[in-house]
């Protein structure tokens, strides 16, 4: 049986490629990190990693290493796309939210995708770290992690980035727009 999660060596070699001129253009999302010790641990780690990055980028999301944890020799991969990663678009929240529509339902729900593209919503605080490294969402919103008291009243939360500040707003998590996707953290 043929793993799905898992790229071609030609598919991972175009990928890496992709990665590392993307993290060349962008020093300022990592500063101090080497791209030949992320390549290695790309190369070494699960390959299911890459197969979550090439996701990432196939859906428009344009990932980049925006961090490093000491402690757990961890890098981490924000969506970095100028606007919410245009084929996450047009989702509700959750798998509750997309069963509790009785009509006009959505394709899926952001924490379903993400789930099966191996990735975590970012959390409130992540979203307001990637906007620390550029104006991203400046037309377009993101759905981002949502608190469970919150989401058990049927809420979730979504963020953009509007007159030179970083918006956290709320919504029904069974609502879906054409300029609200989600954007995704993957740790390697």
């Amino acid at each position: 049986m043929e793993n799905k999660k898992h790229l071609t060596a030609e598919q991972s070699l175009a990928l890496l490629s992709v990665l590392k001129e993307r993290f060349e253009k962008n020093v300022n999302r990592h500063k101090g990190l080497e791209w030949a010790k992320i390549q290695s641990k790309l190369e070494t780690t699960n390959p299911e990693k890459l197969w979550s990055l090439n996701e990432m980028e196939r859906t428009g999301g344009e990932p980049d290493v925006v961090g490093y944890d000491k402690t757990t020799n961890e890098y981490f991969f924000y969506d970095c796309s100028a606007e919410s990663p245009k084929d996450r678009r047009s989702f509700c929240y959750d798998r509750e939210a997309l069963e509790s529509r009785k009509e006009h339902k959505p394709k899926n729900s952001a924490v379903a995708m993400a789930s099966e593209m191996g990735i975590e919503l970012l959390t409130e605080e992540q979203y307001r770290e990637l906007q620390q490294l550029g104006n991203f969402d400046t037309k377009t919103s993101s759905w981002i992690k949502t608190p469970a008291e919150i989401r058990k009243l049927g809420g979730a939360i979504f963020s953009d980035f509007r007159y030179g500040n970083v918006f956290v707003y709320h919504n029904g998590a069974e609502s879906y727009y054409a300029a609200r996707g989600f954007r995704g953290l993957l740790k390697v």
